[in-house]
């Protein structure tokens, strides 16, 4: 007798559990990548952003060079008082940086970080040059010199720090006000600094959306 053949059964379609299970995964993937698209676009637009932010008011290099109506001999002393600051930083020396602040001094840093008294300014000064700000020094470039009287001045300077006898940075990215004021014994000393850093993207953005708050100088 002939052998009778029952032909296999067709292989079945997927379940649809199966189908569905798949589906969160694929829809997992997709999101992650549009995710990491866009982060990298975010990324370039912030290094785009951060390199394209520059300023046009860059200040002198040299506070002589800053032009002021000051009362006779008066700019060339408020010049010295800030080359000494410089200098006293570059040695690391605590005692001569905080010489050059009135005792009553009030010292706020771009941290937001607020020191009141000579004493004070001193001691953190000696802590920072023995520690991370070893070994740097100052760059500076002055935006203007403003007196108020014959015992008051204003400075405004862009600022920064760099590494011992490395190339001064080109873009300096901290914004400082200095008061200073003539003391009893003649001398010009600070009474109050103020350091700002500058957050290139965040202005640049607010330029965009607001362009009236553009400083004049840069426009």
């Amino acid at each position: 007798m002939a052998e009778l053949k029952v032909p296999a059964p067709a292989a079945s379609a997927p379940a649809d559990g199966a189908s569905a299970s798949r589906r969160p995964r694929r829809v997992k993937r997709a999101l992650a990548v549009s995710a990491l698209a866009l982060g990298l676009a975010g990324a370039g637009a912030y290094v785009w952003l951060a390199g394209t932010s520059g300023v046009d008011a860059t200040g002198e290099p040299e506070c002589a060079g800053v032009a002021s109506a000051a009362p006779a001999g008066s700019h060339a002393q408020i010049c010295d008082v800030l080359k000494r600051l410089t200098e006293a930083w570059g040695r690391g020396d605590a005692d001569a940086y905080g010489a050059l602040f009135t005792e009553d001094a009030t010292y706020t840093t771009y941290v937001g970080t607020h020191y009141q008294g000579r004493r004070y300014i001193t001691e953190a000064h000696r802590a920072l040059f023995g520690g991370f700000l070893k070994g740097t020094r100052l760059a500076d470039s002055y935006l203007g010199i403003r007196f108020y009287g014959p015992g008051t001045a204003i400075v405004t300077s862009r600022g920064d720090t760099y590494k011992g006898e490395s190339e001064k940075p080109g873009k300096l990215s901290k914004t400082q006000t200095y008061t200073l004021v003539r003391e009893g014994d003649g001398a010009w000393r600070i009474a109050a600094f103020h350091n700002t850093k500058r957050q290139s993207v965040m202005e640049r953005i607010s330029f965009w959306f607001a362009p009236d708050t553009r400083p004049e100088a840069e426009r």
